[in-house]
């Protein structure tokens, strides 16, 4: 049996969450009408080549800063779930990139709101100037109450890697990223990309042990998924040998060795990611992730390992 709640073998969010409120929190996938470099020609247009239209938040609803309730919402999936039981997560595209009056307005907005718990604001790092700093810095002390976290979209700590998908940034910008915002005590989630072009399992263990080395409070495990409408989805049916699509099985693998390698005090938030069912290609069988996840459980549970037990690849 694993050290986590219910036995699990590796620290879940809801485990995090109980710990830490002594109830489960959700998500709520918020829309504030953003755009970011990567798209409007600061940097490049389109953004990263996986990246889809709805900019990593097809499912978000608009938000404005006004406060919510249930009609706002699908509060219906969790019935029991009170006022103070959700997060406000500011998801589609990058969430720092805008004038920082609209940031202050949307994000006090959530903050002020009981039915939030805290704000989760997804972004990249190289939108977290100083101007943004001592915004969350600001809020942070007018809101003790409440927590804010902060997600960056990292996907692999590899450079040429990097280039390929379109990021936009190098690793430096990512550290820099990360040490002031733990300088300002603001936790980081950093999202990682499973089966990315040109990176086997160790390439992708690389980017998931130097998790442990920069301070994340938590971390999201992506499968890539080949959405229509992408650059990754044009090069998939033109020339499909140059995309390699993960099999269930060696997904499943990746993340076991991904949790065994991430030190135990880091929380997971995901372990699969979503994609839009009309609009996903490849790979299919990713639609079940109950499935997934209870695969994942049976390979660590197989072979006697759990989070943070292993320094190195098995054989």
């Amino acid at each position: 049996m694993g050290r986590y709640e219910n036995g699990e073998r590796w620290y879940s969010f809801a485990a995090f969450c109980k710990k830490e409120f002594g109830r489960r929190l959700y998500r709520v996938a918020l829309n504030g009408n953003m755009t970011c470099p990567n798209r409007d020609g600061t940097l490049g247009r389109g953004g990263c080549i996986f990246c889809g239209e709805g900019g990593s938040g097809d499912f978000a609803i608009p938000y404005e800063g006004r406060p919510m309730s249930r009609e706002d919402f699908v509060w219906m999936h969790h019935q029991n779930a009170r006022e103070g039981d959700f997060i406000a997560y500011f998801q589609s595209y990058s969430n720092t990139y805008g004038p920082i009056e609209k940031l202050k307005l949307l994000f006090e907005g959530a903050l002020e709101d009981s039915v939030f718990a805290g704000i989760d604001i997804a972004t990249r790092p190289d939108c977290l100037g100083e101007p943004v700093l001592l915004l969350l810095k600001e809020l942070k002390e007018k809101y003790p109450d409440k927590f804010i976290w902060v997600e960056l979209g990292l996907q692999t700590i590899h450079e040429d890697t990097a280039r390929w998908i379109s990021r936009g940034y190098d690793l430096k910008v990512f550290d820099e990223g990360m040490r002031n915002l733990n300088a300002l005590g603001i936790p980081v989630i950093v999202h990682l990309i499973a089966g990315l072009p040109g990176e086997n399992e160790e390439r992708f263990l690389e980017s998931v042990r130097y998790m442990n080395t920069v301070g994340a409070f938590g971390v999201k495990l992506h499968l890539l998924h080949i959405l229509r409408g992408t650059r990754l989805c044009e090069l998939y049916e033109k020339e499909p040998e140059k995309v390699h699509v993960l099999t269930k099985e060696e997904y499943v693998r990746r993340i076991a060795l991904a949790l065994g390698n991430l030190d135990p005090g880091i929380v997971i938030h995901r372990l699969t990611g979503d994609g839009p069912s009309e609009s996903l290609v490849a790979p299919l069988w990713s639609v079940d992730k109950k499935t997934v996840i209870n695969e994942i459980r049976s390979y660590m549970s197989a072979q006697k390992f759990e989070q943070g037990s292993l320094t190195s690849k098995p054989e």
